[in-house]
């Protein structure tokens, strides 16, 4: 099932998006937004009798992060090593805002601070329910499912801060889209889906979650550990080999395979 957030011009709605996706991962003629009653994390999925075509609503982020979204960095060896680090012993973890989040389509804002702005195409997991220290076994039990994520970077920011709060936290800074998938396996019989990332229709990562050092269930384990996890809340799971900056007027598209595709250009910030 795929779950989506709209608006028609008025208030934001969740809907349910139906239909097949093309082999650019997006809405075939045929789909359609169904609407429904409220925020499925709080009353489940219940169709209302409204229907919209998807070129007549505007598709936003699909989830609305209710207290934070948590980066892992390096999880990726291939990454690791172009950024010139080691693989870490355990998931290395750092915060962004939920004021960072924006949906499909809209504009990624260049801060003036930086001079070295980097796409990340991630796979990003979607907290289903408030849970704390959740098993590796038992955390497919509190994921309502799986979208698509840019964590984008101040890269200079990044090296001359050391931690990452500023580097990644600036408002636009966490694309999320275009739905959340709720029937994704992002193992795959240890095959893993695809990653990639395309800058201005130029392909630039190539990965695949198998080649994560940490899965999915290790993730959710490791993170409820540490911090209560919410309803709505994000985990990013980090980002293959191939990062790179971006400039004022790009347009960067990331598409993980049984997802679809999040667009977003960079723009100057007034």
């Amino acid at each position: 099932m795929r779950i989506c957030r709209f608006t028609t011009g008025d208030e934001p709605q969740y809907g349910v998006l139906t239909g097949e996706l093309d082999e650019f991962g997006q809405p075939t003629e045929d789909a359609r937004v169904v609407a429904l009653a409220g925020d499925p994390l709080y009353v489940g999925i219940k169709l209302l009798d409204e229907e919209h075509r998807v070129e007549d609503v505007r598709l936003l982020a699909p989830v609305l992060p209710r207290s934070k979204v948590v980066g892992i960095g390096r999880n990726y060896a291939k990454h690791a090593a172009e950024m010139g680090n080691d693989v870490p012993d355990e998931p290395l973890m750092f915060l962004k805002p939920n004021t960072s989040v924006v949906g499909p389509g809209d504009p990624i804002f260049y801060p003036r601070q930086t001079e070295n702005l980097h796409y990340e195409g991630e796979l990003a997991v979607v907290i289903g329910r408030i849970c704390r220290d959740v098993p590796p076994e038992q955390a497919t039990d509190v994921i309502q499912g799986y979208t698509i994520a840019n964590d984008v970077t101040a890269r200079d920011l990044q090296r001359s801060d050391v931690q990452f709060t500023r580097a990644k936290g600036f408002d636009s800074f966490c694309p999320l889209g275009p739905w959340i998938e709720t029937d994704l396996d992002p193992q795959h019989f240890n095959d893993g889906v695809r990653v990639q990332t395309h800058l201005n229709g130029d392909l630039v990562q190539d990965g695949s979650t198998k080649d994560m050092i940490f899965d999915v269930p290790t993730l959710v384990a490791h993170v409820s550990s540490v911090m209560t996890l919410l309803p709505g809340d994000v985990i990013l799971t980090g980002t293959p080999e191939g990062v790179g900056p971006m400039e004022v007027g790009d347009e960067v598209e990331i598409s993980i395979d049984g997802l679809g595709t999040l667009t977003n250009k960079v723009s100057k910030r007034d």
